[in-house]
């Protein structure tokens, strides 16, 4: 009901509207650099069908009954809502009327016949699939919080409307005098877009859910039970995610706080955005926005310790000919207990310690970004990067005699073991910031075809084995890596007038 109000209200259609808003998102996600597989519509015949084939499923189960249902119904959120999850609130006029505790949204009394959905009965196996299936809902505050629902009181749910209130929707099979409830039909988009009732089976049940907190309880409990009931299996995982708060309050069109991710990629750049949000963005809980904070981690950590590095490893004062440097195993011999380096070529116990934590990263990056905790990998290449300045200041390659044989070897040494750990960090940081990753690697003359997660090596010199790297012509260069950010001149947030 809610878009056939809000099309009424902008003077235009449902699929007009759909249209637009969804339009809107496509134009985002391309701005900002997000590729995608398939953008789904619900409107879609494949959908459509889909979704028809799934009620065929459920009734044929016997998962569905024709009941009638009372109760306070929240059109904004389209579900009913017991008493508990309600408050006493005045609107507009001053009169007495209930909202939702949650989203503050208004709900009404309706009695209505619908399908009903036998809920109820899923309690225990959606119990036993959530204790033998730890890892399903992650972060862990958010499986937790399933499980306590689960321990509630599960009634029964309500799968249609009718017909005569929400035209806007697929009508029930065999039954032109309702439509099937929203959610039923957004959620079976996860398997249309794989192609069910054929060929789902390729995909099915191995696909990862990404959710906002605000609709865990129709993925977590809701969307299982309903896989059940079809005779499928629910997803191996569901990500969920919190929300950015503005100055410590949530984003409303009412306080005027929104954030236009638009006019934040105009100011701070596809990269700069990107890395930031996947940076300070923690899943587990609500993270706060400010511009401030935007230009210092962006300034500090791309355009000062990963483009500074670049900038004086590759510098012409340090690196005339423009190469990949020889590694000199003399000057940085193998050991197996560093803190026992009296004596032994030019590297300190400081050295060894900072190559092998960069050594480690390809793992621990990979493992952060499968667990979802992107902000943890990203924490450990800024550490990183920064610990790889500190080995380029103690050492003062800039202050080394190049006519002397030992220090030329010593200073190819240090450039060498600079831009490996460079060419780790651009390609761990594709996913998040590719422009910029592309400009470091290809500065770095690393090919198209070098630049996999699988396939990543550091330091191979270290370890006895050749680097195709080694000797090879450094890419063009393209100035400075990222661009410090000026502090925001006009406010990002549009306040209200009062």
């Amino acid at each position: 009901p809610d878009i056939q109000q809000a099309a009424a209200a902008a003077g235009t259609s449902p699929p007009e509207l759909c249209e637009r808003v969804s339009s809107l998102f496509h134009q985002a996600l391309t701005h900002a650099a997000v590729s995608f597989t398939d953008f789904t519509r619900t409107s879609e015949p494949r959908h459509q069908r889909a979704v028809r084939h799934f009620w065929g499923a459920l009734r044929d189960g016997g998962a569905l009954y024709k009941g009638s249902y009372e109760g306070w119904y929240c059109t904004p959120e389209e579900c009913f809502l017991p008493e508990s999850q309600l408050a006493e609130r005045r609107d507009a006029q001053g009169r007495p009327c209930k909202v939702s505790l949650e989203t503050g949204h208004q709900v009404h009394w309706t009695k209505e016949e619908n399908y009903m959905f036998r809920l109820s009965a899923f309690q225990d196996p959606l119990r036993k699939w959530l204790r033998d299936n730890p890892q399903a809902i992650s972060p862990y505050p958010f499986y937790q919080r399933v499980l306590h629902w689960l321990e509630e009181d599960l009634p029964d749910l309500s799968v249609s409307r009718e017909r005569s209130r929400l035209q806007w929707g697929i009508p029930v099979p065999s039954d032109s005098t309702q439509t099937i409830y929203v959610w039923v039909d957004a959620l079976v988009n996860y398997l249309s877009v794989v192609g069910y009732p054929e060929t789902h089976g390729e995909w099915w049940p191995a696909v990862h859910h990404v959710v906002g907190k605000d609709i865990l309880k129709f993925h977590a409990v809701y969307w299982p039970a309903l896989l059940m009931a079809a005779g499928l299996a629910p997803p191996e995982r569901i990500l969920v995610h919190s929300h950015w708060t503005v100055h410590g309050q949530k984003m409303s069109k009412s306080l005027g706080n929104v954030i236009d991710p638009f006019a934040c990629i105009g100011q701070y750049t596809v990269d700069g955005f990107r890395y930031f949000l996947l940076r300070q963005g923690v899943p587990e809980r609500d993270c706060d926005y400010y511009d401030e904070k935007v230009v210092k981690v962006v300034n500090s950590e791309l355009a000062d310790a990963l483009g500074g590095l670049l900038n004086r490893s590759t510098a012409l004062s340090i690196n005339p000919s423009n190469t990949y440097p020889c590694f000199s195993e003399s000057c940085f011999p193998k050991v197996l207990d560093y803190r026992e380096t009296k004596g032994m070529g030019r590297a300190s116990a400081e050295d060894y310690e900072f190559v092998a934590s960069v050594a480690s990263l390809p793992l621990q990056v990979a493992n952060y970004f499968e667990g979802f905790q992107i902000y943890k990998a990203l924490e450990c290449i800024a550490l990183c990067v920064r610990q790889t300045n500190s080995f380029f200041q103690r050492h003062r390659p800039w202050k080394l005699n190049r006519k002397d044989p030992a220090e030329q070897l010593w200073l190819d040494t240090i450039i060498h073991v600079t831009l490996e750990c460079l060419r780790v960090y651009g390609t761990l940081l594709q996913p998040v910031i590719p422009h910029t990753a592309d400009r470091l690697l290809s500065r770095l003359a690393v090919e198209p075809e070098e630049r996999g997660l699988s396939s990543l090596t550091f330091l191979a010199r270290y370890n006895g084995k050749s680097c195709p790297f080694e000797g090879r012509q450094l890419g063009p260069d393209t100035g400075i890596l990222f661009h410090r950010l000026e502090k925001s001149r006009q406010p990002q947030i549009e306040t209200k007038k009062l």
